[in-house]
């Protein structure tokens, strides 16, 4: 029997490995075909580009279908399984939804508005199936996706230009803790009271992640494929462009200046957004959010907008869509933050400053 599970164990590895190599596989692909593409004056887009959003619809369809059947399994299987190894199980499941909330965030910019919201709903049921089952199974211990950590007493006021941590510096998960997996990328995590700034042009980097950061001041010159925020409290985040996405979980008393081709905020509370955003921004379990364009400058910045397809201005920064209002009447979760109350644009140009 032992030997039987091993080798599903190992399976189930297998199969999630081979599903975020998928994932890996159809972000790149959707990358290259939703570059921009000039148009001739005159001339429609081609029939072919609706059949390639249909294609990648569909893709995205596959993959997330196959991604929650997978979890679901892992899921089920969990009521079997030696409880010594529930702990390390519910760890991978929640990696798991971790990376699906990531698929959407990164697909949302082309799927359908109803499809981003079904499959928002379908994250947010497997993260209460966990919640759930893990209560069910180890009782004694409290699960919850908004874990906090201790707030950390202030150190004493320091100002510097800090090189980013990477994941070697990144504290091991709290025992117990079902909340979704902070990102094994680079980034400034447990800061307090500190100037952290980091010029990433030439660096190639993919993702910055900040977590657990407390009064600081964040400058980040330069291009991300994606930024990653979590638990943020008193802090201003002035940022470059993001190719891709930015997501953001539990922000408190913050300012972020920002440009990304999509932007989720989660769990924000009286925190105030200046964006440039190519679609829609979504916030959930939010109060008190406010938004204003992207107001922010360094030399150079305006090719990186050019570079990540941002030069212009959208206007979505005002379009936000409320994904716990379904009325028709204005959601009371976030507002236009009045123009006599906004920030001057913001000169990040000396990162050391």
């Amino acid at each position: 029997m032992e030997a039987g599970g091993g080798a599903a164990d190992g399976s189930d590895s297998a199969d999630v490995s081979a599903l975020r190599k998928k994932h890996l596989a159809m972000l790149e692909r959707l990358s290259n075909r939703h570059q921009p593409r000039p148009d001739k004056p005159g001339h429609s887009p081609p029939a072919s580009a609706a059949a390639a959003s249909f294609e990648s619809t569909s893709s995205f369809l596959s993959l997330f279908g196959d991604s929650r059947r997978s979890i679901e399994s892992r899921l089920a299987r969990c009521r079997l399984a030696d409880p010594s190894l529930l702990k390390p199980s519910f760890d991978e499941i929640s990696a798991s939804i971790a990376d699906l909330e990531k698929l959407v965030a990164e697909s949302s910019y082309y799927l359908p508005s109803y499809e981003v919201r079904s499959s928002l709903k379908t994250i947010s049921d497997l993260k209460q199936a966990l919640d759930n089952l893990s209560s069910e199974l180890i009782p004694k211990k409290k699960f919850s996706f908004k874990n906090k950590p201790a707030r950390k007493e202030p150190t004493a006021s320091s100002l510097k230009g800090a090189e980013a941590e990477t994941s070697d510096s990144r504290p091991a998960a709290k025992a117990g803790s079902l909340a979704v997996a902070v990102p094994d990328s680079p980034g400034f995590r447990n800061r307090a009271n500190e100037v952290l700034a980091k010029d990433v042009r030439g660096l190639e980097i993919g993702e910055f992640t900040l977590s657990d950061l407390e009064s600081c001041e964040v400058r980040l010159i330069g291009c991300a494929r994606a930024l990653f925020v979590h638990r943020l409290r008193n802090c201003r985040v002035y940022a470059g462009p993001v190719t891709g996405s930015v997501l953001i979980e539990e922000a408190e008393d913050c300012v972020f200046v920002l440009a990304s081709h999509q932007i989720r905020i989660h769990n924000a509370n009286a925190s105030d957004f200046y964006l440039r955003v190519r679609s829609r921004p979504i916030i959930e379990d939010c109060s008190g959010v406010r938004f204003a364009p992207y107001r922010l400058h360094y030399r150079g910045i305006e090719r990186d907008l050019e570079d990540a397809a941002l030069g212009e201005e959208t206007g979505n920064w005002s379009k936000v869509d409320d994904f716990k209002w379904l009325r028709a009447a204005q959601s009371p979760n976030w507002s236009v933050l009045p123009e006599n109350e906004r920030i001057e644009t913001v000169d990040i140009s000396d990162v050391s400053a």
